[in-house]
């Protein structure tokens, strides 16, 4: 046979432009007994049909070695499960979400400030303090302290006589 022809062929299959005679022709050019050297690497893989059984169906012990499988005693060894090792996952699920919330808030607070309830610089000036409770109650200290001033301060006038309280 024609060597050229076969590499010619062989070629051909490697694109995948070979028809379906000219495939066969290959295989029984290569389940001859003398095959050049060259083109000896390519042999196993034309008479892979030949020399490989064929098994399209199942064999007629399937059904008892898969029994045997589903039959075999599977050794499962039990423990014990502790309340803790139980709610394990609970717990971190509520300490993320603890940890989430006290980020959420710390986050709103921060974009809520102003530049106001930053510290004062000591220019002698003093600005309103960045708690509601504590403008309240520092506005209420000085109105009951210069309200105690004033009438300790406060003459009384009797009689044409100024007296002090």
């Amino acid at each position: 046979m024609d060597y050229k022809y076969i590499s010619q062929l062989l070629d051909r299959y490697w694109q995948g432009e070979t028809t379906l005679e000219e495939e066969q022709i290959l295989r029984s050019f290569f389940s001859q007994l003398c095959i050049p050297e060259e083109l000896q690497k390519y042999r196993s893989l034309f008479i892979y049909e030949q020399t490989e059984k064929h098994t399209n169906t199942l064999g007629d012990d399937f059904d008892e070695r898969m029994m045997a499988l589903i039959d075999e005693p599977e050794t499962v060894k039990a423990r014990r499960v502790t309340m803790k090792e139980r709610f394990a996952p609970f717990f971190k699920a509520a300490a993320m979400v603890a940890i989430i919330l006290t980020l959420s808030q710390a986050a709103q607070y921060s974009f809520q400030s102003t530049s106001e309830q930053a510290p004062a610089v000591s220019t002698g000036t003093s600005r309103p303090a960045g708690s509601v409770a504590l403008n309240d109650s520092a506005r209420i200290d000085t109105l009951k302290k210069s309200s105690s001033v004033d009438a300790v301060q406060q003459p009384l006038i009797e009689n044409g006589a100024v007296l002090m309280k």
